[in-house]
Parts: structure tokens; sequence; C-alpha cells
């Protein structure tokens, strides 16, 4: 089949099956027009993929998966390495929810301090001040100004 109807049989985009092949995950054969043509076991293991990428798991996650790629990877047994990667990944997505978690709540305080000390009457605004400007995108673990 092509990769447009790969692309359609597992709900995936040509740009991604082409990526997924340029990381070796699959693999497909040329005609002599030079279009790819893949072999109706793709569609398993394209499936399987987007199966590990939707748990949470990267392209190179996935890789450790290769050998299991062409089977149920859902109703398999799970593997050390299997379980090993998957703990890792875990282990990365709880400390940049920590890292997030960190940067709310000193965004949180700041704006409770703000709003104290303009409620208190001890630093109230110039009457001709522009608005703030939105603060610009940051690292995760960027700090807050406590002067907002």
């Amino acid at each position: 089949m092509r990769i447009g109807e790969l692309a359609r049989v597992t709900g995936c985009t040509p740009r991604a099956l082409r990526h997924y092949e340029e990381q070796g995950l699959i693999a497909s054969a040329r005609a002599a027009n030079g279009y790819r043509e893949y072999d109706d076991a793709t569609v398993t293991r394209v499936r399987n993929i987007r199966h590990l990428l939707g748990a949470g798991l990267t392209l190179d996650d996935v890789r450790v998966f290769l050998p299991c790629l062409d089977g149920d990877v859902a109703a398999a047994p799970p593997s050390p390495a299997g379980l090993r990667v998957g703990r890792e990944r875990l282990a990365v997505l709880d400390a940049r929810i920590a890292a997030q978690l960190a940067v709310r709540d000193r965004l949180a305080a700041a704006l409770r301090d703000a709003a104290a000390t303009l409620a208190s009457g001890d630093n109230p605004p110039p009457a001709s001040s522009p608005a703030p400007r939105p603060p610009r995108a940051s690292s995760t673990t960027g700090s807050t100004s406590a002067a907002l």
C-alpha cells in the first residue's frame, strides 16, 4: 500500500509516517515511480508506535520496543526493558510537572503580593500608566518577579 492509504488506515499523517521511516521504526520499498510502498504488517507496527506515543513515550523510547512492534504491544506481557523505559519516562514527566507547579506557585504568590499591595494603597499605580505587558514565555524554571 502507498503512504496515503497507510495514513488513512492508521489515522496517521503521511508526514509522521515519513518521520517514523527516517527514525528507522518502519520501512518501505520503492516502486518504479519512486513512491513508497508498505506491506500490510506496517499497519500493526504504526498502530503500536502510536499506542506507545499515546502512552507518553517518545520515539527514542519506542526504539526499545522494536522487537515487539509487529505483535500486539498492548496485550503482550511487560518486559524488563519496557518497564524500565516506562519508569524513566514517568520520572521525567513527574520532574516536569514539579517544575511547572513551582513556577505556578511563584506566580500565584507574586499575584497575591501585588493584589495585597494594591488593596492596601501602599503603591497605587499612576493614573496614566500603560497597561502591563504580559510576560514573555520562558523556561519552566524561570523566576517570576515579585513586583508584577
